[in-house]
C-alpha cells in the first residue's frame, strides 16, 4: 500500500463552513484530492473549472502535489471586483465631506488662533 499522508479540504459559505479531514496518498494532486473527499457532491456549486483553488492562502494550480499537513482551500468567485468597491467608498466619502475632494485624503482642518 502507497504510503498516506494527512490533509484537509475546507470550503467556507457565508453561513456554514465545510472542513473534512482526510488521509490521501503521497503523490496525489489537489484536484485529485478535491475529488475524493467528496465535496464536489456536498456542495455541487463548485466548478473546478472556474472555482480558484489554493494551499493555506496560496493560489495553486489543480495538478499541484500536495504535502501532509496540508489545508486545500477551494474559493468561492467574488461578487465584487475589490478595486470596483474601493472606488464607490472613496466616492462617497468625498460626497459626505469626510475626504478631500481634489486629494481623496482628509479634509484640511482650519484652527483658529485665539
Amino acid at each position: 500500500m502507497a504510503e498516506q499522508i494527512a490533509v484537509e479540504v475546507a470550503y467556507a459559505l457565508p453561513q456554514r463552513q465545510s472542513l473534512l479531514s482526510l488521509t490521501v496518498a503521497v503523490d496525489s494532486t489537489v484536484q485529485q484530492v478535491i475529488e475524493y473527499s467528496g465535496i464536489l457532491k456536498t456542495h455541487p456549486e463548485i466548478d473546478l473549472s472556474k472555482n480558484k483553488v489554493g494551499i493555506w492562502s496560496r493560489t495553486v494550480k489543480l495538478d499541484e502535489r500536495v504535502r501532509a499537513g496540508d489545508r486545500i482551500e477551494i474559493y468561492r468567485p467574488l461578487i465584487a471586483d475589490p478595486k470596483d468597491m474601493r472606488r464607490r467608498r472613496a466616492e462617497k466619502a468625498k460626497e459626505e465631506g469626510r475626504a478631500d475632494k481634489t486629494t481623496g485624503g482628509r479634509p484640511q482642518q482650519h484652527h483658529q488662533d485665539d
